[in-house]
């Protein structure tokens, strides 16, 4: 029985793991690499043959997760892809507008190479089409929580709520050879306790080996305040210097999540009658998908729309599709309030807003999100003098925020509390999902006040499981 790391380790994005057993495999999630050093990774081959996975199974749908499944399907898997009921609901949406902002940026790569002649590394090329789409999504099977399925001989899944977005799942496989079974859970993403709008994260009690993320390990996300006040502060700073609110924003949960406290900003009064745009055709097709989902959110938001309606929805409010209503966002001339995706600014509609508004000093660009080393979210983060967007220097003049507790990922004291459920210690404990420094400070402070076994692994790094 082997274990395969085979993406997010010792870096945030990518998230991919085999399970050898019996001579069959399982494959946990197959995301995109998207910080800049690791990005060469997305063009190379799988690293264990797409031809010998027999499934796959997905925690969730954010593109770490899942943006390379098309490329994995026109490698040559074929097997069943196996998620949560809403996580199938949103992959179509997910890996479509993945494909046509690659195809697209791929388009435009090539376009500026020959003008500026010379010619890119794989940038001119998208690593997959909306074809490759069309051929993955009849493989894909939507299943409910709680239900151990049969997902090949000798391997055994059930997902779990883990509280990330809107079908985010923990893993619990149980695999048998040769007689031996043993339970290795796949913590995905673990969101925080709390939340608006959907479940919280389900502990777990019992696992021979545990493979968790780490996003987070080294911080507290409260020590700000709560997370509607640091938001109404800095739309009303902003909007008192005649500025815009700049947000990049993940399409699914974070959008919708962006929604329903704004929506309460102004419902309460404590922020203007200020313009907002949701300039993502992706988060406007996701929160109809929320909407048909509904059975997967918490008690507080079936509470809120029995009382009020959809809370995804205020005054003010401008969903944005087409490119021409993008474009017309400039022409505003009031300070408004502009949610677009990418959420770490590494493609999409956001770097059209950054450019407008990143030179200005009486705009603001808000992160509420997690930027992993090496993205353009992170540079502009760290407020680098200049940064590049769309083969231009710009100097960063706006006003750079940030806040924590938007955040999807459980932070330090969450995780210790996820883990600390297990009532006996596991086998071992692997710590992905996380920049190194973060998740070897975890990995000490883990075998230090728990007393378990704990390994950060290499990319591509393999272990036996006994």
């Amino acid at each position: 029985m082997k274990l395969y790391f085979l993406g997010a380790n010792r870096q945030v994005t990518g998230s991919r793991y085999c399970v050898e057993a019996g001579g069959r495999r399982v494959m946990i999630d197959c995301g995109l690499f998207q910080e800049r050093q690791f990005q060469d990774r997305n063009w190379n081959p799988t690293p264990v043959d797409a031809h010998t996975i027999d499934a796959l199974l997905l925690t969730h749908v954010h593109i770490d997760h899942v943006g390379l499944v098309p490329k994995l399907v026109r490698e040559g898997f074929s097997g069943p892809i196996i998620g949560t009921r809403p996580t199938i609901g949103l992959l179509d949406i997910m890996l479509r507008d993945s494909a046509e902002i690659q195809q697209e940026d791929a388009a435009y790569k090539k376009k500026r190479h020959e003008r500026e002649g010379r010619k890119g590394k794989f940038e001119e090329r998208p690593l997959y089409t909306v074809d490759d789409v069309d051929q993955t999504l009849p493989l894909c099977e939507g299943v409910m929580y709680g239900k151990r399925i049969d997902v090949i001989p000798g391997f055994q899944a059930t997902f779990f709520e883990a509280g990330h977005i809107l079908g985010s799942a923990m893993i619990e496989l149980r695999v048998t050879e040769e007689g031996l079974t043993r339970t290795i859970v796949f913590s995905g993403d673990i969101g925080q306790w709390n939340k608006p709008i959907i479940r919280d994260p389900t502990l777990l009690k019992s696992a021979d080996y545990v493979i968790m993320e780490s996003t987070y390990g080294d911080r507290l996300h409260k020590e700000g305040g709560d997370v509607e006040d640091q938001m109404a502060r800095v739309i009303n700073e902003t909007h008192t210097r005649g500025g815009n609110v700049v947000i990049p924003t993940f399409a699914v949960e974070r959008a919708q999540e962006l929604m329903y406290h704004i929506g309460r900003l102004v419902h309460q009064q404590k922020i203007p009658a200020v313009k907002v745009f949701l300039d993502s055709p992706m988060a406007v097709d996701v929160t109809e998908v929320f909407h048909k989902f509904s059975d997967c959110f918490d008690e507080a938001m079936w509470s809120s729309m029995q009382t009020h309606g959809s809370p995804l929805k205020f005054p003010g409010l401008s969903m944005v599709r087409t490119a021409e209503q993008s474009k017309a966002i400039n022409n505003y001339t009031g300070p408004c309030v502009i949610m677009a995706s990418s959420g770490m600014c590494n493609a999409g509609r956001i770097k059209h807003h950054l450019r407008q508004n990143i030179e200005r000093p009486e705009s603001t660009i808000l992160f509420v999100g997690h930027q992993s080393e090496g993205t353009l979210g992170r540079q502009i983060l760290d407020r680098q003098r200049e940064v590049r967007i769309h083969g231009q220097n710009f100097r960063v003049r706006a006003d750079i925020a940030q806040i924590f507790g938007f955040s999807g990922h459980g932070d330090r004291d969450d995780l210790h509390h996820w883990l600390g459920a297990f009532e006996k210690p596991p086998k071992q404990v692997f710590l992905t999902h996380g920049e190194e420094k973060v998740a070897l400070q975890m990995a000490k402070e883990i075998a230090a006040e728990k007393g378990f076994n704990v390994l950060v692994p290499e990319y591509c790094q393999q272990v036996v499981l006994e």
